[in-house]
C-alpha cells in the first residue's frame, strides 16, 4: 500500500514522450468511496518564477500506469487532462 505522503515525493513521468511532469502538489480523493480520483501537478513557473505559474494539471487516476519506488508513470497525451487556473477553487 502507498500512502499519500509517499505519492507526493515521487516524480511523475509521461510514458508517451518520457517527459518529466513534476511532483504531485495535491491529490483528489473521493471520501465516499475511499479512492484516489486524480493527481494534481503544479503548472510550470513562468520566467524565474517572478510572473507566477501556469495552470495546474489534473491527471485522472485512470491515466496512472505504474507506481515505482521513485517515479509514477502516467499516460499523458493532453486529452482528458484538466488544466485548472491557480485562482479557481477545487
Amino acid at each position: 500500500m502507498v500512502s499519500t505522503t509517499d505519492l507526493a515525493q515521487k516524480e511523475v513521468i509521461n510514458v508517451v514522450d518520457g517527459r518529466r511532469l513534476g511532483f504531485i502538489s495535491d491529490i483528489e480523493i473521493n471520501l465516499e468511496e475511499g479512492r484516489v480520483e486524480a493527481l494534481i501537478l503544479p503548472g510550470q513557473g513562468k520566467f524565474l518564477g517572478i510572473f507566477g505559474r501556469e495552470s495546474e494539471k489534473v491527471i485522472p487516476w485512470s491515466h496512472v500506469k505504474k507506481i515505482g519506488h521513485d517515479v509514477i508513470l502516467v499516460q499523458y497525451e493532453g486529452v482528458d487532462i484538466i488544466e485548472k487556473d491557480n485562482d479557481s477553487e477545487r
